[in-house]
């Protein structure tokens, strides 16, 4: 299967579907912090080629509700509109399989209900962080590992130059079961 995993420069997601003999490739702005088939540049250059899947994580700087003290600004000087039309793009793909993900954000209410709210600590991770799925075409996630000790570490990273991609990171346990539950024949599901 060919898959685009898009803004995503951790190689997490590519490299949990690559293990599983799946041809997947990672985009972003930024290099790959890891080997693996990686574009590195503007996704809207490869999102119109043949994939059987996409699985997106548009910036969520803009439209998460954990920033929303700024949305008045934002709104002012079109950051937001940039952010909404962004993940936008990937709504209403001819792919047939698209997952978008990003945190509790203005977009349940701009586009829609998100289908699924996974936590870090239902895939093997101890640490809370609300995501939200948009799917099509994909089933839900099924929780793989559920853990206590449950607490907010990427909610409490410092402020760094660097914190915001240490935030988006995807973490492991999540990243294996979309390549595990995702990437199995259709008839599986």
């Amino acid at each position: 299967m060919r898959v685009l995993v898009a803004c995503e420069f951790s190689g997490t997601v590519r490299d949990a579907f690559t293990r599983l003999g799946h041809d997947a490739v990672s985009c972003d702005l930024l290099p790959s912090v890891t080997g693996g088939q990686h574009y590195q540049g503007d996704v809207k250059d490869i999102l119109w080629e043949t994939w059987d899947m996409i699985i997106a994580f548009p910036p969520c700087t803009h439209l998460a509700a954990s920033g929303a003290r700024w949305f008045a600004q934002k709104r002012a000087d079109g950051r937001q509109q940039e952010g909404i039309d962004f993940f936008m793009l990937f709504t209403d793909l001819s792919c047939s399989k698209v997952a978008i993900e990003n945190p509790i954000s203005i977009m349940s209410t701009v586009y829609r209900k998100p289908d699924q709210i996974i936590q870090p600590w239902m895939f093997g991770h101890g640490e809370t962080k609300a995501t939200c799925l948009w799917l099509k075409g994909l089933p839900l996630l099924q929780p793989t590992n559920i853990v206590s000790g449950r607490v907010q570490r990427v909610h409490n990273l410092p402020p760094t130059k660097d914190r915001g991609m240490l935030r988006g990171i995807t973490y492991k346990g999540i990243a294996e079961a979309m390549s595990e539950q995702w990437g199995r024949k259709e008839a599986s599901w």
